[in-house]
């Protein structure tokens, strides 16, 4: 059974750092995109951004380009998503995603991943 877990989430105020890990178990995933998430209460889910577990090619919104930065460590099975500058705007549950390797999954099309994490609350106060 394939298994995302999230952590790292908390607390920050405006301009601060927060780095969120997504440990994925059960298969291998060399073959396949991880994304992050983010959603508010009311909203839709909005993409974050994607790495290839294989190559680790990244794609981000335009929302948090140069901000945000995904990487992923093979050996621990593990995808991080390192954010900086934050922002009040940047509150949200933040939820990591994997997908097959598609140009959907890449760019955010939600309902191309087929396997979630439980989500993680980050929370930027002003």
């Amino acid at each position: 059974q394939v298994q995302l877990v999230e952590s790292g989430g908390g607390l920050v105020q405006a301009g601060g750092s927060l780095r969120l890990s997504c440990l994925a178990s059960g298969r291998t995933f060399s073959y396949y995109t991880m994304g992050w998430f983010r959603q508010v209460p009311g909203k839709e889910r909005e993409f974050v951004g994607a790495i290839r577990w294989s190559g680790g090619s990244t794609n981000y919104a335009d929302s948090v380009k140069g901000r945000f930065t995904i990487s992923r460590d093979n050996a621990k099975n593990t995808v991080y998503l390192q954010m900086n500058t934050l922002k009040p705007e940047d509150t949200a549950v933040y939820y990591c995603a994997a997908g097959p390797n598609t140009r959907g999954v890449m760019t955010g099309t939600a309902h191309e991943y087929n396997c979630w994490g439980q989500g993680t609350q980050v929370t930027v106060s002003s």
